[in-house]
């Protein structure tokens, strides 16, 4: 049996500490039963995002009217799309894997594992027909064990007709080599609403189906509803109807749903994405053969160290469940490899987290949202102040914004920033502002009295903050 100084179990976050042990002279075990970058490189974060700038590449030539313009957008070559994201995804990917192969510290098992014991892990032989490399048919040990094994689409129980019916996750949704004419997006949260911009720039009528009153409904509810209002412009919304049962119909693929008050409706489309959320890998990599306690939900129970209740194993990423978050994950790499790797004993901070929705509009958020302060005791309505401030409302962003974009900041009795809210665009980059000036120690008032460049679409946030901060004059 292979002993090694570290496992690490999953090639996505988990590559950034097999490398860094690596480089420190530690003899590495990295295994990952697919192309290493994870879920983030392979089917999430990148190829997402790199699919997204083309649908707004094609709304803006689409909205150039309103300023004046003349374009159109004649033809979409969705094959030819996708076709260069895969390709472009595919070489970094591989090339991760050839630099892990290349490394004489590093023993890459691009095959299925699971634990046995322990600190003990089997590899499959890889006879399976999988596309995997390197060795396999053997159980690895290791002192240490780093487990970042990331997390999957979520398939609800309460669906009807999912064994028998064909549907999509947002797995296969970003590799579809022809363009639905018609598509019944299922779910109200980010995934969903990413796509569903996606597809309908590419030229496909969407529908989608949501349990909650609005979408991203855990988002600041001022942010859900005007992202909502906006979809609703845009696309067919039956929110506030959970799906009970999806089935094949003619080629078709039928959706029923069902409101809190019995009313049934019935949609159909020729592809169905099922886009209900995300889930632990913990069973996949049978995390209960080594005695890892989970929570109710699945995740890996993890200490601020980043411990799981195995002496010498750790959890990172989406399967711990901290935040569910590409970056919060490299975050909890970076306290792995000093507490792991390095034997220090660091606790991990999430210093101005925030995250971002890159549907159309953007949204961007960090902190608490009101309905949060509103069910914390520590917090009552006249504890903490709002300030809002209309993209209209400055010189670049009233050029940018047609979707009534704007910054919500809350801010506590002494200053501290609670929470920072954006929906238009740049939101992903705005955000950075605040979440720079938390991680500082700043508070409100220094956010609000900073010279911001004019006219730049960081004003915004500023007067957010300055309507708070009730500072400097603007003139009549």
């Amino acid at each position: 049996m292979p002993e090694f100084d570290l496992v690490v179990l999953g090639g996505g976050t988990g590559n950034v500490v097999a490398s860094a042990a690596a480089e420190e002279g530690e003899d590495v075990a990295l295994v990952e039963r697919g192309r290493l970058g994870g879920t983030c490189l392979n089917r999430g974060c990148n190829p997402s995002k790199k699919l997204i700038h083309r649908a707004n590449v094609a709304e803006t030539v689409r909205g150039a009217d309103a300023l004046g313009i003349a374009a159109s957008v004649d033809d979409v070559d969705f094959e030819r799309i996708v076709d260069d994201v895969r390709t472009t995804i595919r070489e970094r990917a591989e090339a991760k894997a050839e630099r892990a192969r290349d490394h004489s510290n590093v023993t890459l098992y691009q095959r299925e594992g699971r634990f046995v014991d322990e600190r003990t892990v089997e590899v499959d032989e890889g006879d399976d027909g999988r596309d995997g490399d390197g060795p396999g048919g053997e159980r690895l040990t290791a002192e240490t064990v780093v487990l970042a094994g990331g997390s999957r689409p979520t398939i609800p129980d309460s669906i009807d007709g999912t064994e028998e019916t064909e549907f999509l996750t947002s797995d296969e949704a970003l590799w579809l080599s022809e363009r639905p004419d018609r598509l019944v997006v299922v779910g109200g949260g980010y995934i969903a609403v990413e796509l569903s911009h996606f597809f309908s720039q590419m030229g496909t009528e969407v529908t989608i189906v949501g349990h909650g009153e609005v979408l991203v409904d855990r988002e600041d509810p001022d942010i859900a509803e005007r992202l909502t209002e906006a979809y609703r412009e845009k696309h067919e919304l039956h929110l506030g109807h959970s799906a009970t049962e999806i089935a094949d119909e003619g080629g078709q693929k039928r959706v029923t749903a069902e409101a809190d008050g019995g009313e049934e409706i019935e949609v159909s489309g020729d592809r169905l994405l099922l886009a209900t959320g995300r889930r632990p890998n913990a069973d996949t990599w049978n995390v209960s053969a080594a005695g890892i306690e989970t929570t109710e939900k699945g995740f890996v129970e993890t200490d601020e160290y980043l411990r799981t209740s195995v002496d010498g194993v750790y959890a990172i990423g989406d399967i711990a469940g901290n935040y569910m978050f590409k970056h919060s994950g490299d975050k909890e790499a970076e306290y792995v490899v000093e507490n792991a790797v390095r034997g220090n004993e660091e606790a991990v901070e999430y210093p101005g987290m925030a995250h971002a929705i890159f549907g159309s509009p953007q949204v961007a958020s960090l902190g608490k949202t009101e309905d949060e302060l509103a069910e914390d005791e520590d917090f009552a309505d006249d504890e903490y102040e709002t300030g809002t401030f209309a993209y209209d409302d400055t010189a670049l962003g009233s050029a940018l914004d047609d979707q009534g974009g704007f910054a919500k900041v809350l801010v506590g009795e002494d200053g501290e920033v609670l929470g920072c809210h954006v929906v238009g665009p740049e939101a992903s980059t705005l955000i950075h502002e605040v979440s720079t000036a938390v991680a500082a120690g700043a508070d409100a008032a220094t956010i609000a009295e900073t010279i911001h460049v004019h006219p730049a679409l960081s004003e915004v946030v500023q007067g957010a903050f300055r309507e708070v901060c009730d500072v400097a004059p603007s003139g009549f």
